[in-house]
């Protein structure tokens, strides 16, 4: 059985109103979005079924997966290198991982105020049993 992601490039365009990801990408990136949000949530989406969620959840986890590829796209250059850092011509850019608005975790990039709006839903703590 192939993963479905939880948010469709209908959803993407017509709810969220997102313009930033082409017709070309935007299939590709909300996957990934959605199988980054699943990393985030230690997979309790999966477990308990994305229908079997409260409709608050659902909302917040629709809106944190198109934001989510939004910015995984406008920035995949970035959180795609493999360099720590480097500098030019007296200019550096340091990428350690986490930063004052950028949190990482299990290899996943995400912006500290989208991962607060993740955790409302509950997924997020990593307490066993949550």
């Amino acid at each position: 059985m192939a993963y479905t992601g939880y948010v469709d490039e209908q959803f993407y365009r017509d709810v969220y109103k997102g313009v930033s990801i082409p017709s070309d990408d935007i299939g590709r990136m909300l996957t990934q979005a959605s199988r980054h949000i699943d990393s985030l949530t230690f997979n309790r989406i999966v477990a308990r079924g994305f229908d079997n969620l409260t409709a608050f959840q659902q909302d917040i986890i629709k809106e944190v997966i198109c934001r989510q590829a939004d910015f995984e796209f406008d920035n995949a250059d970035i959180i795609d290198t493999v360099l720590q850092g480097y500098s030019i011509n007296g200019v550096s850019m340091q990428f350690n991982g986490n930063s004052w608005n950028v949190y990482a975790d299990k290899g996943v990039a995400i912006k500290k105020d989208l991962y607060s709006l993740l955790s409302q839903t509950g997924l997020t703590s990593r307490l066993v049993g949550v």
